[in-house]
């Protein structure tokens, strides 16, 4: 398969990004350590160059009506200005992906897809466009900067007259950004660290680097690879397509019934609606080592009496606690905050504990 490039793929390469092949594209995975990147997020500001994701317009009368058929969240409650987070359910149960939608004004919106499914996306919710919505693919079009940490806001503000204070989690606005117009200003971002993600189109991505990064040298602004985007991630208990969820795994099982709505008709939504009244038998908790030890994707997650009930989807050492921290789908009886499990390191059988989500909460 051809690795694609982000439009910054140059940069990348010069500011000594390790690049490596990613949902298709040639990515940066770090560019000093992937502890040092974390902590920089969580205490003052990185940015993440994330223009891999892909980018959906769907506009017309019907647009919302096909949003709707083949989104879990109620999207109808949408305000111009606002975001949600959604999935895209399959007929069997399962996740075609994760997604969010944005609502730019009535019969306009924009909906961000993870970058190794949009080509699965576009043709999933093409099939189901049977009343003219006008859908156009802008992912190669599109970059996107996650900026985020605490130093985000006050790094941005200053280049760009729209009052980033007055942006609520979740909503965005659209607006003149260092000199460019029309960028989509989002307090969004899959760190768990506050901040925001500005989607321009790729013409003026070099611009717009240029400009954060001048805006953010006094606190120290640092660029950020996947490696961090991960372990942040995986600190809050964001899911990650592909490891946490993906076409087995019911968004029940998986903890999303807060984006699943049964106040409409969706893809499958019968099943899933008859899934929540019998109650899953498994489901994905995030967990904290008590014992030293890294838990990784696969590993077998065990009870206190050896038996096997679940297993890690995705693992790492947590750069805040120092300890070993993950997810992983158990048995519904071992699922409880507090459950004493054990995780499979290597065929030893080390002690960990069922969290509360986020985990560094």
């Amino acid at each position: 398969m051809d690795i694609k490039h982000v439009p910054l793929n140059d940069l990348h390469a010069t500011l000594g990004g390790k690049m490596v092949p990613f949902a298709g594209f040639n990515m940066p995975v770090r560019y000093s350590s992937d502890i040092e990147e974390h902590m920089t997020v969580r205490n003052g500001v990185g940015v993440f160059d994330v223009s891999h994701m892909g980018e959906f317009t769907l506009k017309g009368p019907n647009a919302l009506d096909l949003i709707q058929r083949v989104t879990s969240n109620d999207a109808a409650k949408l305000i111009d200005g606002q975001a949600q987070y959604s999935c895209l359910p399959n007929e069997t149960g399962g996740i075609v992906d994760d997604l969010i939608v944005y609502k730019i004004k009535d019969n306009d919106y924009l909906l961000v897809v993870n970058a190794g499914n949009i080509d699965k996306d576009w043709n999933w919710i093409s099939q189901y466009n049977t009343k003219g919505v006008e859908m156009k693919n802008i992912s190669d079009d599109t970059c996107l900067f996650a900026v985020q940490g605490p130093k985000a806001a006050a790094t941005l503000q200053k280049l760009t007259k729209t009052d980033l204070s007055a942006i609520k989690y979740y909503h965005f606005a659209i607006g003149e950004f260092a000199g460019v117009p029309d960028a989509i200003i989002s307090n969004t971002g899959y760190t768990g660290a506050g901040g925001f993600e500005i989607y321009v189109h790729k013409q003026y991505a070099e611009k717009i680097w240029k400009a954060i990064f001048e805006a953010g040298a006094e606190f120290g602004i640092k660029p950020i690879g996947l490696g961090a985007r991960d372990t942040l991630r995986l600190e809050m208990g964001f899911c990650l397509y592909g490891n946490d969820i993906d076409d087995t795994t019911s968004p029940l099982e998986a903890g999303l019934g807060w984006i699943t709505k049964f106040t409409k008709e969706f893809t499958n939504s019968a099943a899933l609606k008859k899934q929540k009244e019998d109650g899953v038998t498994k489901k994905l908790v995030g967990f904290k080592m008590a014992e030293k030890g890294i838990p990784r994707h696969d590993y077998a997650v065990k009870d206190t009496a050896g038996n096997v009930i679940g297993k890690v989807t995705s693992g790492t050492m947590s750069p805040l606690l120092g300890i070993g921290v993950g997810l992983a789908y158990v048995t519904t009886p071992n699922a409880a905050v507090g459950t004493e499990i054990a995780i499979d390191v290597r065929g030893k059988a080390l002690k960990a504990q069922v969290s509360k989500l986020p985990l560094i909460g």
